[in-house]
């Protein structure tokens, strides 16, 4: 039942919202607080973060000229408040569902988005890149970069910092400090932002409206040091952003709009020739007090039961494969006290905080921070260390480079566990793993392997325990099993040795991956009209099983190979093989089915499947075609 609300009911764009008077904006605060509870409580999404920027969202639409004015969130965790200001408020229950609304950021939704995120630490960056813009081309609008949830502690941060502050272009940076990301934060800066607020740097309202109105009036003036100077020893915890070259103002309480509205109506009138930095502090999960006390905030949610805050659990009692990687690497990590694992900023998300449980000091959760991962891991392989770095696939691309120095050239046995491969639903195509196969599989002396389903990711793990000369992948997807008997940890498989998992006639599938279940499901519906193909688990996109490969294409008529990736992931590697050996030549017949050349949003991951073709209809449809012009050819001949 939709809800009446006294304000929110009557803004629609922020044009409406600068119509509320100043003194009622609290109340405004208020309603799209219950709104955006609601409405995820249907949905689903990241909950917490956006909760904690509430009054952000309607202080910054509040006084800043959006569109005209850019206003760039990091992440996009932190967006739904500022979607529902922005023209989507009667299609936020279509959040992350196919069709709807994207969960985060997306240049292609609204112009109230100039920039698409969903991966950390971008924010500073492409802001700065708008603000170079609009000096270049004398235009006097505002640039705002909204940056937390974590993701200042990635290294890209202090390259967007150390740029923008060197450029003297103004632009105003908030930095939304909510002590968390998706899991507690870690390293070094997440300290030093807790020393700043615990000094308690906190000014009345009278007091920081005369600091920075003075401050910024005088600052090219004969007087402006002494203003300048009183403001940045007031506020001695901005040294390491005022060395960086930002004006720095804070820590505030991002909650008070009293506070909030002053400042930045301040930061924006300010005649300062430079980059501006508000530091805010903010409660994640804040206004519903069962995100307020989980332990993540409720970060990310299923749908919930907004009354009890009871969310909707899975019914399928088969683990999921991230449980299965985490308690595989348990049980070897109990036998090898070389093994380490390492996370990016996800224990929960890659099964890591189960390990780190049972080994917490050889468990490495570096920030938000892959490259830095990568090559940490890679530090650790020096020294017979036998590293895990579990990444997710579409986070790994982030650290290619270090991939490709720090690990493969110098062959280090660096073990990547890529979860997420293939499509992930909600999420949409930022997060989708598309790619790694292609990505490493183009690298010498790189092993990558897929698991079809969660037996075979425990040998895949079993195996990789034992390789020490070379870097090493397995990727699987993201949910719950197929429900196989899972093997002991003893069980390993010969590297490069694919399965044959069905005999038949006329046609190979080869499948990479976990589409084997879909291609077992066309099969059954092929046998109905008296076609019966050989079905094949390759296991390892390379090193390819070259013999079984030969064997196939000299017995079969065809050969179909189906992946859950890119184009020049598995498929390319096997044409590639089947052409040098002159197969191709013959009166073989090829295929590779694969991901489509587009990015695919949100919805379901079966719809998602159905619209790339890849699932069992398809797959079904695409032997039938091959085996058509198969007949066809040879009645023409």
């Amino acid at each position: 039942m939709k809800k009446n609300y006294e304000f929110l009911d009557q803004i629609n764009f922020p044009s409406d919202l600068k119509k509320v008077p100043e003194t009622k904006l609290q109340k405004v605060a208020d309603e799209l607080r219950e709104e955006m509870i609601d409405a995820v409580s249907v949905t689903g999404g990241h909950l917490g973060a956006s909760l904690g920027v509430v009054e952000l969202s309607v202080a910054l639409h509040y006084i800043f000229n959006t569109p005209s004015d850019k206003l760039v969130w990091d992440v996009g965790h932190q967006c739904y408040p500022h979607k529902i200001l922005t023209g989507r408020k009667d299609k936020i229950r279509t959040l992350r569902q196919g069709g709807g609304l994207s969960g985060f950021t997306k240049r292609l939704e609204s112009e109230y988005d100039p920039f698409g995120a969903a991966h950390s630490s971008t924010s500073i960056s492409s802001a700065l890149g708008i603000a170079e813009a609009n000096k270049l081309s004398k235009k006097s609008e505002n640039v705002i970069a909204v940056i937390g949830d974590g993701a200042i502690s990635a290294g890209m941060a202090y390259e967007a910092m150390n740029n923008a502050g060197a450029s003297k272009t103004k632009m105003i940076v908030i930095l939304n400090d909510n002590d968390m990301s998706i899991a507690r934060p870690v390293g070094a800066m997440g300290t030093y932002l807790a020393k700043i607020f615990s000094g308690k740097i906190y000014f009345s309202l009278r007091e920081t409206i005369k600091l920075i109105t003075s401050a910024f009036s005088k600052r090219f003036s004969a007087k402006a040091g002494k203003a300048e100077d009183l403001l940045r020893s007031a506020v001695t915890g901005g040294t390491l952003f005022s060395s960086l070259g930002f004006y720095y103002i804070g820590p505030i309480d991002g909650h008070d709009l009293s506070s909030l509205i002053p400042i930045l109506r301040n930061a924006r009138d300010s005649k300062h020739q430079g980059p501006i930095l508000i530091h805010i502090k903010t409660k994640k999960g804040k206004g519903y007090s069962f995100a307020e006390e989980a332990k993540d905030h409720y970060h990310g949610v299923s749908k919930f039961n907004v009354k009890t805050g009871e969310q909707e659990k899975s019914s399928s009692k088969i683990p999921s494969y991230t449980k299965v990687f985490a308690d595989t690497l348990i049980k070897h990590a109990k036998k090898d006290s070389k093994i380490v694992a390492i996370t990016a900023a996800m224990p929960d998300g890659t099964g890591l905080s189960n390990f780190r449980k049972e080994f917490p000091d050889r468990t490495y959760d570096v920030g938000i921070a892959e490259q830095h991962a990568v090559t940490f891991a890679a530090g650790l392989a020096t020294e017979n260390y036998k590293p895990y770095a579990a990444i997710y696939s579409t986070f790994l691309q982030r650290a290619y480079d270090q991939v490709v120095h720090d690990v493969a050239i110098q062959s280090l046995p660096v073990r990547f566990a890529i979860d997420r491969a293939g499509l992930v639903g909600a999420d949409g195509p930022t997060h989708a793993g598309s790619f790694d196969t292609t990505y490493l599989a183009t690298l010498p002396n790189f092993i990558v392997m897929a698991a079809s389903d969660e037996a075979e990711l425990v040998k895949m793990i079993n195996t990789s325990t034992e390789i020490n000369d070379r870097p090493c992948a397995f990727r699987y997807p993201r949910g719950s099993g197929i429900g196989s008997i899972l093997p002991s940890i003893n069980e390993k498989i010969e590297i490069g040795k694919s399965r044959i998992v069905q005999d038949g006639k006329k046609l190979a599938l080869i499948n990479f991956g976990a589409r084997l279940s879909e291609s077992l499901r066309a099969s059954e519906n092929l046998k109905k009209k008296g076609i019966n193909i050989t079905i094949v688990d390759a296991r390892f996109a390379k090193p390819l099983d070259e013999n079984l490969i030969w064997q196939l294409a000299t017995t079969h008529e065809a050969i179909v190979t189906i992946e859950e990736g890119s184009i020049g992931g598995f498929g390319s590697h096997v044409i590639d093989f089947l052409t040098k050996k002159g197969l191709m030549d013959s009166n073989l017949k090829f295929r590779s089915m694969k991901l489509p050349d587009i990015f695919i949003d949100q919805d379901k991951p079966e719809n998602m499947y159905k619209l790339a073709n890849l699932d069992s209809i398809s797959i079904e449809e695409q032997i039938l075609d091959v085996l058509n012009s198969n007949i066809i050819l040879q009645k023409q001949k």
